[in-house]
């Protein structure tokens, strides 16, 4: 590593969320700041709010701090391939270049659940497990990250599997259970339709769960029957801010 800190910025379907990491401990060393994800998430509203919490972390403009950013889309080489729950202006876009000419600065870029898997396999509930660890976030949509003896796999995207012909994620999402104001019970009822989907499929050792939703574990996890163990994230909501600075600072 080249910095004992770096910034995570992680950018979702509804927020914004960024802070100062310590590389060392893989923790917050600084608030945890955040803006609203602009109406539409079109490429130009979201790098101002990007702009807007570096400024309000005060880093906007040291550049000898390493910057990650997590965004909620396929990346492959810099370049978004995907669209879920942003603009689909991001798909097939430059997004790499656009965030380093827009704020003047090198940064790594990244899928942000595959910034969350790396934080929980480095400071988390996966540390040191071998194996194929698979992170799950649970928000707006589903995020997936594969780690396989530490190594990610990237861009998985298990919640673009289908069910009756649409994304999988769009029913059994965290978003799904706020929207259709579903009992804990009948949500981890879909929600156990898609983790024996993924159990069969992929044989993992371990699951882990994140997003807002992983800070109420006892409400959901006990209702699932899986043979793999299941546990929330230790970072929760700010793991992808971790995994997007570790990255960064690598």
């Amino acid at each position: 590593m080249t910095s004992q800190r770096a910034v995570g910025v992680d950018i979702g379907g509804t927020g914004i969320k960024a802070g100062i990491v310590d590389l060392e401990r893989g923790e917050l060393i600084s608030e945890r700041v955040r803006v609203d994800t602009p109406a539409g998430a079109a490429p130009q509203d979201v790098l101002l709010a990007v702009r807007m919490v570096l400024d309000t972390l005060g880093v906007a403009d040291d550049h000898d701090v390493p910057l990650g950013v997590a965004f909620p889309a396929i990346v492959k080489y810099g370049k978004t391939l995907s669209a879920s729950n942003v603009s689909s202006d991001w798909v097939g876009f430059e997004a790499e270049k656009f965030f380093e000419d827009g704020l003047g600065r090198d940064i790594h870029f990244v899928n942000d659940a595959d910034a969350a898997g790396v934080a929980e396999h480095r400071f988390g509930s996966a540390q040191g497990r071998d194996g194929l660890t698979i992170m799950t976030t649970l928000g707006t949509g589903i995020g997936s990250a594969f780690i396989y003896d530490g190594v990610l796999i990237p861009n998985t995207e298990l919640g673009h599997l289908q069910r009756k012909g649409e994304k999988i994620e769009a029913w059994a999402a965290y978003s799904a259970m706020e929207r259709e104001s579903l009992t804990w019970k009948k949500w981890a009822a879909r929600l156990q339709v898609f983790y024996s989907q993924v159990e069969f499929l992929f044989s993992p050792d371990l699951f882990v769960v994140g997003g807002g939703v992983s800070k109420h574990p006892e409400q959901f996890l006990p209702l699932l029957n899986l043979a793999t163990p299941i546990v929330p994230a230790t970072h929760r909501n700010a793991a992808g801010i971790i995994g997007a600075a570790a990255l960064a600072g690598d």
